[in-house]
């Protein structure tokens, strides 16, 4: 049996994510998470075998919070399941130390399988993401769009892009508007862009998921 704790901020998510376990005879959900405070109390307390993790969760950055998991509880694998098609981001994922990589539109021949290989502790990146992270990801990729981005950056870019505003943003994040505001001019000036219209554009360029 698989014991598997559900860690991502939509409800809607988290509870797609339980009907679709419940019907897999080898899969056990044991927690939810909504937020990362709530996922660090599951993972100090409760006993479980995969994290499946989205990487953009209130209360710290993506990679903060996979190098905090891993601090706590270095054998628990973590797999990520994220809306962020960009290598790059899948890259930083993995060298923070996730063990796997899906993105939220795969199908369940990928998640499903992927979840199992990494909670018996070995790797899994989807085929798709695999091809772009060898032919995408080399030093010139590494240089420009999201790449230049902090993790932090890379949030606030997601929410933007997702419709929030600045100060539902500094609510969510448990930071100032200011720093949120920070945050959003030097994304915007690491990426070129000059408006909100232009963010969202590169966002869809980019096949992100709103």
């Amino acid at each position: 049996m698989i014991r598997i704790l559900i860690a991502d901020d939509h409800a809607i998510v988290r509870t797609g994510l339980r009907q679709i376990f419940e019907q897999v005879p080898d899969f056990e959900i044991v927690a939810e998470a909504a937020d990362a405070h709530a996922v660090m109390e599951h993972v100090g307390r409760d006993a479980m075998d995969l994290l499946l993790l989205d990487l953009d969760m209130p209360g710290t950055t993506g990679m903060d919070l996979i190098q905090r998991v891993k601090a706590c509880s270095p054998d628990l694998p973590i797999l990520i399941l994220s809306m962020h098609i960009e290598p790059g981001v899948a890259m930083r994922a993995i060298k923070a130390g996730a063990s796997g990589y899906v993105t939220k539109d795969c199908d369940l021949n990928i998640l499903l399988p992927a979840i199992r290989a990494v909670a018996a502790g070995g790797t899994y990146i989807a085929p798709g993401m695999a091809e772009k992270m060898v032919f995408d990801g080399g030093p010139s990729a590494q240089a420009s769009g999201f790449e230049l981005l902090t993790d932090r950056e890379m949030q606030v870019f997601g929410l933007l892009f997702n419709g929030l505003g600045v100060n539902d943003i500094a609510t969510q994040l448990g930071i100032s508007n200011k720093t949120v505001s920070t945050h959003k001019v030097r994304l915007m000036e690491k990426l070129d862009l000059s408006s909100m219209a232009d963010l969202i554009r590169y966002g869809e360029q980019h096949q992100l998921k709103a």
